[in-house]
């Protein structure tokens, strides 16, 4: 026989759960997806995922790889109500999309704040796994500061952790506490894995979502180097008194970049951007932000066995 405080506890896990749930379901939408220029070698010609609304006239977030290349979008809500969307941008590099709904009338999410949220905390996804919609899975938030790659190769960070079930599908939805407050973008498995799952952070994807309603995207710099991080050695260090163990190797260097401008080539060591040491290729991505674009900042390379400081104007990444 269960025990009466364990039947209270069970009946206060169930009451957050269909709290949460019952606060954020009129918001989400099952993404249904037709895509352009796809055979069957790129892949299926329709797919689909989860979004949900954060305004009341319509804008909603999703994950850029929902929606990527999409000829048509429509969004349908758990009471029957379908509507048409257009992208108004993109970033790949966070896995983000915002679309925007042709109709009126629209019940957003209530925002929470991904900064504040602690591990072991209850969390709740809802989403459209593998067409079924509107399904709702809970555990607790695992781990935060993850980092996760985009599928555009670029090194997604503060990723939060979660054991609350996700599949196919359910990329784009909301996670959830249970105040019934989004706190993360349901984003990501891994697939051999059990209890695995990852979320955008709200306050990344806020920020990515007012820069793309902004300005269309979100703007990045870069060199123009192909990199590779090696490890240093411990005599290079010495020798030249370096306190990193490792860098990044250029192994190319495009045509009329301004890495080609500054004078590097291929077989160059770049040790620092500006005063930050550079030890990857996901360092030297975290510096070149919307900030250096068009400015100047000192870079320090080895060659051989000299080291060499330069200016190098970075300038804005064209669009993925």
């Amino acid at each position: 026989m269960i025990a009466s405080e364990d039947l209270a506890l069970q009946d206060a896990y169930s009451r957050a759960v269909i709290g949460g749930a019952d606060a954020v379901r009129p918001s989400v939408a099952t993404i249904r997806v037709k895509f352009k220029n796809r055979s069957q070698s790129k892949g299926p010609a329709e797919g689909g995922g989860s979004g949900f609304l954060f305004t009341p006239d319509g804008l909603l977030l999703t994950n850029s790889h929902v929606v990527h290349e999409a000829e048509t979008i429509r969004a349908v809500f758990g009471d029957g109500h379908s509507y048409s969307a257009q992208i108004l941008g993109e970033d790949p590099a966070s896995d983000l999309a915002v679309l925007k709904l042709n109709g009126e009338g629209f019940s957003p999410a209530k925002l929470g704040n991904s900064e504040t949220i602690r591990v072991g905390q209850l969390a709740i996804a809802i989403g459209n796994p593998y067409g079924y919609d509107l399904t709702v899975t809970a555990g607790v938030v695992s781990a935060l500061g993850r980092t996760l790659r985009a599928q555009n190769g670029r090194l997604m960070e503060n990723i939060i952790q979660t054991d609350a079930a996700l599949n196919p599908g359910n990329s784009g939805g909301p996670l959830v506490n249970a105040q019934g407050e989004v706190i993360g973008v349901n984003t990501a498995v891994i697939a051999p894995a059990q209890g695995i799952c990852f979320a955008i952070g709200i306050s990344t994807a806020l920020h990515v979502g007012m820069e793309i309603l902004r300005t269309g995207k979100i703007r990045r710099s870069y060199l123009g180097l192909l990199g590779q991080n090696i490890p240093l050695g411990r005599r290079v260090q010495r020798y030249f008194k370096l306190n990193q163990a490792n860098a990044v190797l250029a192994q190319g260097v495009e045509p009329k970049s301004p890495a080609e401008k500054a004078g590097l080539i291929p077989g160059d060591v770049v040790l620092q951007l500006g005063n930050k040491p550079i030890t990857s290729v996901d360092d030297l991505h975290r510096e070149l932000t919307s900030d250096k674009i068009g400015k100047l900042s000192e870079l320090l390379f080895l060659r051989y066995d000299q080291l060499v400081r330069v200016k190098v104007e970075a300038r804005e990444l064209p669009g993925d």
